[in-house]
């Protein structure tokens, strides 16, 4: 499995983003953060993998390759869990991430892809 995780930060806020995504992953609350708009990230997320199988509301499965995921939605966060999804797929989903101003956090290098690394 891979993850990837995606918040916002407030306007001028700037976290340690380890102990951020350490609070995401346990559904805390996280002061700094910005709530995001995750219904609509979802159906964004759905529309680009359309010709994927959906496995239920949050998986999906490629059922011409390699790759199934996951999304694990909080109020402030969307977390991404990637089962041997090729790294072009998952740039699709970084780059619709984008979109809403969520930055990449990979917690396996670790690195925040956010400009200010």
């Amino acid at each position: 499995m891979y993850e990837l995780l995606f918040w916002k930060y407030e306007e001028g806020i700037y976290l340690n983003h380890h102990e951020v995504y350490e609070a995401l992953c346990e559904q805390q609350f996280v002061d700094g953060l910005e709530t995001i708009p995750t219904a609509v990230i979802i159906n964004r997320i759905a529309g680009l993998f359309s010709k994927w199988e959906r496995v239920d509301e949050n998986s999906w499965k490629n059922t011409s390759g390699p790759g199934a995921f996951h999304v694990i939605t909080t109020l402030q966060s969307i977390k991404i869990d990637c089962y041997g999804t090729e790294g072009k797929t998952m740039d699709v989903l970084a780059n619709a991430l984008e979109e809403f101003q969520c930055p990449l956090y990979d917690p396996q290098v670790p690195v925040r892809y956010d400009g200010n690394e």
